[in-house]
């Protein structure tokens, strides 16, 4: 394999490692893109902000920015917002739903834990009335059943 070919191979298995990969290249028009070695369009952060930057400095219109970069307008929407709240960093994809244990942490488990009795069903609504006495907020019983079973529902 020729020596460039293993650098952009390279860079584009770091891309996918980081969640920052262009899933659609060749969707990206502009031309600095493609004959050019600084601009990557495998590079999502990279072809975003150029999009976003062709809205504000150049005037293009919203429309023919994400055509030429191989958006749709809400994804430059939520790009721009992304970018004014957060800089570059911003731009970046983030994995959705919450960012591990939401409710059932340890104290919250531990205390579902002695309220089960081995060998007998799990009374989840009476589980989910308790620590909404006992921690003061809210737990759907099937959460406390899916935690204290062990077992994740497939979606």
């Amino acid at each position: 394999m020729p020596q460039e070919n293993k650098k952009r191979h390279s860079k584009a298995q770091t891309l996918k490692d980081d969640g920052t990969l262009n899933s659609t290249p060749e969707a990206v028009k502009d031309r600095k893109f493609w004959e050019g070695e600084f601009f990557d369009p495998l590079d999502l952060v990279q072809v975003k902000y150029e999009m976003l930057r062709s809205v504000r400095i150049e005037n293009a219109t919203i429309t023919d920015a994400t055509e030429e970069y191989g958006f749709c307008r809400p994804t430059y929407y939520q790009a721009k917002s992304n970018f004014e709240k957060n800089g570059i960093g911003g731009l970046l994809p983030r994995k959705r739903g919450p960012r591990g244990p939401h409710k059932l942490q340890d104290e919250v488990l531990k205390f579902l834990e002695q309220h089960v009795t081995p060998g007998r069903p799990i009374r989840a609504r009476a589980l989910s009335a308790l620590v909404k006495q006992e921690f003061n907020f809210e737990i759907h019983p099937r959460t406390i059943e899916r935690s204290l079973c062990g077992k994740k529902t497939q979606r």
